[in-house]
């Protein structure tokens, strides 16, 4: 068995689950701007050697561990329970959701291949992540029991992530529904049914396909909104949009202004947009985002080596204030999740976050 495999495994083993729910830690009380990660860590390099599940549950301590070390106000869990090796182009954000999914087939032949390549709905993809071959369900997806072992080791509030229904149904191929609208939204149903419960102060969203589709916009939107509505109330609702990274490549083109009529539509708490490694003129458009929706904003940029400094964070965030106003942001964060960086980098990168956070509110 391949040992991402074996990772996987490891990861979807069901921690025991007491019949009390858990008391699930809201978000933390701090300054007007809270430190939040979006979403993945790098997999430290003994669980990827030795992978178990106990592994994954240390790592995973060990994760929550140095963001809080670094003050981070809203860790996430590094998604180690769903890396997987042989995707590294999507670390495993798309086939954990899709592959345990009711009807769908991950068998793909050439013939598969060659008819996905044909339709082509996502060009860094050369195969499908699964055939649909009759009506999704739920199958073997237990997205609490993940969050339950993250909530185990979690020492606090923390953030869990899903993959956005719209991103999922553009990685397949589709035998049975005949239209796109009606597998994005049935991907929608599926996910949305495993929101109730989740022991999380913040359930985030992730979407990193609309930003080069803005033309799907309206069903994205409502796609997405079926998974929001699920969470539990007085859970923070978050999501998280980018512009694609692989190797340091940008994966999606287009500009936020084509989006806001798109953002202002979806019920989320707050935003976690990628800027750090955005032109200066995407600025000029968050001025047109709904003043109900929490901005956050990327202020270090995973696509490089490079370590910021505090003043390079705190320059930043004053340039998106300068822009939208003081109090409209009230989160900062990286661009993207860490997963294709060294740790020796994700970890100074985090530090540099909250430094910068503080320089600029003279904490």
């Amino acid at each position: 068995m391949k040992k991402s495999r074996v990772i996987a495994a490891a990861a979807s083993a069901a921690p025991s689950v007491k019949a009390k729910k858990p008391v699930v830690a809201g978000i933390p009380k701090g300054p007007r701007i809270l430190t939040t990660t979006v979403g993945s860590y790098p997999v430290p390099e003994w669980l990827a050697a030795l992978p178990s599940d106990q592994g994954v549950v240390d790592a995973t301590r060990v994760v929550f561990d140095i963001q809080r070390q670094a003050g981070i106000d809203l860790p996430t869990d590094g998604e180690l329970y769903r890396f997987d090796v042989n995707h590294p182009d999507t670390n495993g954000m798309i086939e954990y959701f899709i592959r345990p999914m009711e009807n769908v087939s991950s068998m793909i032949g050439r013939s598969i291949t060659e008819e996905f390549a044909r339709h082509s709905p996502m060009g860094f993809r050369r195969k499908p992540a699964g055939v649909v071959t009759g009506a999704l369900g739920e199958g073997s997806l237990n997205l609490l029991a993940d969050c339950q072992r993250a909530a185990s080791v979690s020492g606090g509030a923390f953030k869990f992530t899903v993959t956005s229904p719209y991103m999922l149904s553009r990685t397949l191929l589709d035998h049975h529904y005949g239209n796109f609208r009606d597998l994005t939204l049935a991907v929608a149903d599926v996910i949305a049914a495993q929101m109730p419960g989740l022991p999380a102060a913040c359930i985030q969203v992730d979407e990193a396909n609309i930003p080069g589709n803005p033309e799907d916009a309206p069903l994205a939107a409502e796609a997405m909104n079926r998974v929001l509505d699920a969470i539990d109330k007085g859970t923070e609702r978050a999501v998280h949009f980018c512009f694609g990274n692989y190797g340091g490549q940008t994966i999606q083109p287009g500009k936020w202004s084509a989006l806001i009529k798109f953002l202002n539509a979806l019920h989320t708490d707050h935003l976690v947009l990628e800027l750090a490694h955005r032109p200066a003129s995407d600025l000029n458009a968050l001025k047109q985002i709904d003043k109900k929706i929490t901005l956050g904003v990327g202020v270090v940029d995973i696509k490089v080596n490079h370590i910021e400094t505090a003043d390079e964070i705190a320059a930043r965030i004053a340039a998106v204030e300068k822009k939208v106003g003081e109090g409209r942001v009230g989160w900062v964060h990286p661009d993207c999740g860490f997963w294709m960086l060294k740790r020796s980098v994700s970890d100074r990168k985090i530090e540099a976050l909250v430094k910068g956070r503080d320089l600029y509110l003279g904490r």
